[in-house]
């Protein structure tokens, strides 16, 4: 797999790797989905080869193999009355082995393309100004190639990603973009098998082979805390989101590296596992609090929203202009609080483009090996980030 690093003003052809892929490609939009349909998940953890797609099982695979008439086999996927319990489960294991994802739309098959227009996109929280900007810039693009989008949150529910999966497969999507909440995607496989073109954002894939667009969450934690610590702080705190999400992480371990190359190891203090702006603020109470040792002169906040939680928590204590703070990622109106807001700002607007271009070449034909797009987030310095340390 080819990996390229992108500054934010690059829109550059990313380069092709080596690999064992098939065309997998990626997809966007928005509206609420159930999980219809039925798609088992894979027993193998091997990717499909370059180029070679395996045909997905019909109804009359699943009732050959079953030994059932088609219309037994519909009432069993289409969850319909007068099926034998016996009879249902020795469907549901032909389904199961045969990856057999129900079509729900097969009228939509007809056309001489073989194409839906319509492409899926799961991210964690579409309230969320990130995933939103990105949504809008994946909408922009999949007009263009005049295809629609459905769009749901994930909320980092495993369990609800793979079930939205499955109802976006059973709609025959011609493509899907993922922001993963599940650890690992083998899951997945049967699909990417098949062909369906797949693109991951966000967070890298894991267990599968597939495109992906990421910013370097590590480097860019690094940049934000070598700002503080270039503007005399040393005691500086990190606010980071659930541990298991791989960004979080990075960004964590990217405040930790600084910390030690700067000669503050013994400064480290983290607060993680922080959901909500209200967890964030709680947090940052709390440490302000008299009595509990020497206070952070800084912050920093691994997440939007965890930057908002920080700065509702300093203007209650009355500390907003004494102490410093630096969130990564942009939000709306981030520039007229006071101070302004000091963030590492990911260019969503690149992202999304780089996942559609990704998706749609995909979903043409292009069948070289997955692609990795790593884009560099920037500093952009306000005025908080910019407060001396204030003992």
């Amino acid at each position: 797999m080819s990996e390229t690093t992108m500054s934010p003003s690059e829109m550059g052809e990313v380069p092709a790797s080596h690999g064992s892929s098939g065309p997998l490609g990626s997809s966007g939009a928005s509206a609420s989905l159930g999980a219809a349909g039925c798609s088992a998940s894979a027993g193998s953890a091997a990717s499909a080869g370059a180029g070679h797609h395996v045909a997905r099982a019909t109804m009359k695979d699943v009732a050959a193999l079953s030994g059932v008439s088609l219309k037994t086999v519909s009432r069993v996927v289409n969850r319909e009355a007068g099926v034998s319990p016996e009879v249902r489960e020795r469907v549901e294991r032909a389904v199961a082995r045969l990856d057999y994802s129900h079509n729900v739309h097969a009228s939509n098959l007809r056309r001489s393309s073989g194409r839906t227009g319509t492409v899926g996109a799961l991210l964690q929280d579409i309230s969320n100004s990130f995933s939103a900007s990105l949504l809008r810039s994946l909408e922009d693009v999949a007009r263009d190639q005049r295809t629609a989008v459905l769009a749901s949150s994930l909320d980092e529910e495993p369990e609800r990603e793979i079930a939205l999966v499955r109802g976006l497969v059973a709609r025959r999507v011609d493509g899907l973009v993922l922001m993963p909440a599940t650890a690992r995607q083998e899951y997945l496989l049967p699909e990417l098998r098949a062909g369906l073109p797949t693109v991951f954002v966000d967070r890298l894939p894991r267990g599968v082979d597939a495109d992906s667009v990421t910013v370097d969450n590590l480097a860019g934690s690094r940049h934000a805390v070598r700002h503080l610590v270039s503007h005399g702080h040393r005691r500086i705190v990190a606010l980071g989101d659930l541990r298991t999400i791989q960004t979080a992480e990075l960004r964590l371990q990217g405040y930790r590296e600084e910390m030690q190359a700067a000669g503050l190891g013994d400064e480290i203090l983290e607060r993680a596992d922080l959901r909500t702006p209200e967890a964030a603020e709680a947090a940052v109470r709390q440490l302000f609090r008299t009595g509990t040792g020497p206070r952070p002169t800084a912050i920093f906040a691994g997440r939007n929203d965890l930057a908002v939680g920080a700065v509702r928590a300093l203007r209650a204590l009355g500390l907003v202009h004494r102490v410093a703070l630096v969130g990564f990622d942009d939000f709306p109106l981030a520039d007229l609080l006071d101070p302004g807001l000091t963030v590492m700002r990911q260019n969503v607007g690149q992202i999304g483009s780089e996942v559609g271009r990704l998706l749609f070449a995909r979903i043409d034909g292009d069948a070289a090996p997955p692609r990795r797009v790593v884009i560099e987030p920037t500093l952009i310095p306000r005025g908080s980030g910019e407060i001396p340390p204030h003992e």
